[in-house]
């Protein structure tokens, strides 16, 4: 019970059954109204009314109730959900009627709510302010009708809300209200009436920023009479049909238009309007503009704007919607209509103001993933010696450890998406595996080192970063030491990877990529040449990723790969017994032009490197980190997107192709690919499908030996394609960890 003289603040609505709920009692939670009308009719300043989700079939809702300026009256759903803002409680009418009413009341608060018109005929306006004064709405979205602001109301708010397809004009601000501000709503009109995105008569001062507004070849916004003072900012306004088809002659599909009256300190600026319906894009005091450039140079108005069609919003990167927002302007709000926040797409300019990457219109531009900036070779994690951990231990039998990244070596604290590491295990005791995943995730079903006991064997792993952190399983029955060198990550700013190959960069037998055929001598090194080469760009490259192979190696040893130029770090790449071939994919930092091989070994050794793509300023794609999921197995029935496979594995000198065309838009992917149960030894080559498979290898393996490599590889087609170079069937398993986009 409420202690004595304690002041109500919260009134619950709740029709769900069971819920106990009456009219007839106080509003309690535990003995909730049934009706959203019954808590309007007695709720004070100060109080609010908490609906829970449902359908409220009520008459309309009419607020005549105030509250006052330090203590306003809230009408609420449940708590926000961006991704069904508004969405859980339906305001509807049993008979026809509106969702929402507030008439002669002032200090109103709604938020998260789906007012409903139920009434025939042209003008549907699920939501009307009469003689209202200081109210606001947040992610309101009225389904089945519009907005209408009438008889002198003012300071009405209108932001976040996403209205549904309407007759009539959709949002109307009638002649005496003042101060309206309509700010981050999806307005789509669509019917052969009239359906106008935004008119405002005779109503000065109106705010209207950061709208999206679709109107079937009749107005987009539209400012007539007295409507001085007025500011048209960020919206994004297109009166085509659908697919940008153009109106019929004559259609009154301007996009944005201000009568004589109303152009007197009005403001319009950062507007994308569409030229695709064929009329005008701009009225001004009588006169019509078709271009920005004309418009501008007649009214000083839309220097920042465009006169673009902006359906490429999804399609391409070279939208004028994206990051180029004023965010000073009045009425902005934080988020978009779904409640995301603004994020800074990585290859688009920053060319609005404030933080300079607020998008316009009300939809903000998530689709994009991360770039990436080439770090170290830096030692992260050790576990012989206390690097990353706080003391000198193996991680145990069937242990975790989780590793701290952001913030460290070089990494930003904060933004960081993935990184990516060389991982070592050594000194295992039993023979395993281990999985390297995001932080708090459950480990998942993927593996990226595979080893038996006594071995030592390193593998790059890009790896999506949760809480700044990564997280390392050991899947054996006995400890192993981890070591992890950090070799970049993915951030909102970097280099963008452009996926070439495979293409034989360097092969000391050969000779390529060196003067002469001769290993590379005990403890000694050799420079490589890589701007300039298959199709490497000579300038701006930032990094280049390998996969590197070492073969016929005398003495035990490991290689170290480093940017041309630096000194040669405590790191290693790849890890090798005498006289195994091992490979391991390498993202090195490009100095010069090159990058170095040093072979720490007291015996010589081959070196093969096979290009699979580079870092630079240019380029489209970025990276989107997920997973690690597992794509195939070929040990048990399996079935994609488009095809399907019974348990059997790669037979000798055959091919598999994996289907990954569901990613939208998909240029290349990252993947951890392991082989296992080979009959024979041999190689894998992994390459884009259609193309020939090319003089290079991924994997490399003796008879019986699991052993796992990432693969960065172009797809075509939807598909990359795994060619089992062996006379023996092979079982493949394949985890991608990512993607490569534009």
């Amino acid at each position: 019970m409420t202690a004595a003289g304690a002041a109500v603040t919260t009134l619950y609505v709740n029709n769900a059954a069971g819920a106990n709920c009456s009219d007839a009692g106080s509003g309690t939670k535990a003995v909730p109204y049934c009706h959203v009308t019954a808590a309007a009719a007695v709720v004070l300043p100060g109080q609010t009314v908490d609906i829970a989700g449902g359908t409220y079939n009520d008459s309309t809702l009419t607020v005549t109730r105030s509250g006052t300026e330090q203590a306003p009256i809230t009408f609420r759903g449940p708590a926000y959900d961006v991704y069904n803002p508004g969405g859980s409680v339906t305001l509807s009418s049993a008979a026809p009627g509106r969702g929402i009413v507030v008439k002669g009341a002032q200090h109103i608060r709604f938020q998260d709510l789906l007012p409903q018109s139920t009434e025939a005929g042209l003008q549907r306006d699920a939501v009307v302010l009469d003689d209202a004064h200081d109210v606001s709405f947040t992610r309101v979205n009225p389904w089945n009708g519009g907005l209408r602001v009438t008889n002198g109301s003012s300071g009405v708010s209108f932001t976040q809300g996403r209205f549904a397809y309407s007759a009539g004009p959709v949002v109307r601000v009638d002649a005496g209200s003042t101060g309206t501000v309509l700010s981050t709503n999806v307005i789509r009109a669509n019917s052969v009436e009239d359906t106008t995105g935004i008119l405002v008569s005779d109503a000065p001062n109106t705010v209207i920023v950061s709208n999206t507004v679709e109107s079937t070849c009749f107005p987009g916004i539209t400012l007539k009479g007295a409507s001085a003072g007025a500011v048209v900012e960020n919206n994004v306004v297109d009166t085509a049909k659908w697919d940008a088809q153009a109106c019929a002659a004559g259609a009154p599909d301007t996009g944005i238009s201000l009568d004589a009256a109303a152009v007197a300190g009005s403001k319009v600026d950062y507007n994308v309007v569409s030229p695709a319906s064929g009329g005008p894009a701009y009225g001004w005091g009588g006169a019509t503009y078709t271009t920005q450039q004309a418009f501008t140079a007649a009214t000083g108005q839309g220097a920042h704007d465009f006169v673009a069609v902006p359906n490429d919003l999804f399609k391409t990167k070279t939208s004028p919607i994206v990051d180029s927002a004023d965010e000073n302007a009045p009425g902005m709000v934080n988020g978009d209509a779904w409640g995301w926040p603004a994020a800074d797409d990585p290859l688009v300019p920053n060319t609005g103001t404030g933080s300079g990457f607020r998008d316009r219109g009300a939809q903000e531009y998530m689709d994009f993933g991360s770039i990436f900036t080439p770090a170290g070779p830096t030692r992260l994690l050790d576990t012989r010696a206390a690097i990353g951990v706080p003391t000198a231990a193996p991680v145990a039998a069937n242990g975790t450890v989780d590793l701290q990244v952001a913030g460290v070596g070089g990494v930003p604290a904060t933004g960081v998406t993935a990184v990516t590491l060389n991982v070592t295990v050594t000194d295992p005791k039993e023979p395993g595996h281990l999985t390297v995943y995001p932080h708090g995730d459950e480990a998942p079903t993927a593996s990226n080192l595979n080893w038996t006991a006594g071995t030592t064997i390193p593998n790059l792993v890009t790896v999506p970063v949760k809480d700044g952190k990564v997280s390392f399983a050991n899947v054996s029955f006995g400890t192993a030491h981890v070591i992890a060198d950090l070799a970049g990550y993915y951030s909102a700013k970097g280099s963008v990877f452009t996926a070439k190959g495979p293409s034989r960069l360097l092969d000391t037998r050969a000779p390529i990529g060196v003067p002469k055929a001769a290993p590379v001598a005990a403890n000694g090194s050799i420079d490589l040449q890589v701007a300039g080469v298959a199709g490497v760009p000579a300038t701006g490259v930032t990094a280049v990723t390998m996969n590197v192979t070492v073969t016929d190696p005398q003495q035990d040893g490991h290689l170290t790969v480093f940017p041309h130029g630096a000194q040669q770090p405590d790191a290693s790449n790849l890890n090798w017994t005498a006289g195994t071939t091992v490979p391991n994919l390498v993202t090195v930092p490009v100095k010069d032009g090159k990058v170095s091989f040093a072979n720490v070994s007291f015996g010589t050794t081959h070196v093969i490197a096979d290009l699979a793509g580079y870092y630079s300023a240019e380029g489209k794609d970025t990276y989107h980190p997920i997973g690690p999921v597992r794509s195939m197995d070929t040990r048990e029935y399996w079935r994609g997107e488009s095809s399907e496979r019974l348990a059997a594995p790669v037979p000798a000198r055959g091919t598999l192709d994996l289907d990954y065309g569901d990613i939208p838009s998909v240029t290349s992917v990252t993947l951890n690919v392991t082989v296992t149960q080979p009959g024979g030894p041999g190689h894998l080559t992994v390459y884009p499908h259609g193309s020939a498979a090319p003089d290079a290898s991924n994997l490399n393996w003796t008879t019986g030996q699991t052993i796992a490599n990432q693969v960065v590889v172009p797809v075509k087609d939807g598909r990359v394609s795994f060619y089992n170079a062996s006379d023996a069937p092979v079982h493949l398993v394949v985890d991608i960890f990512g993607y490569q986009a534009p």
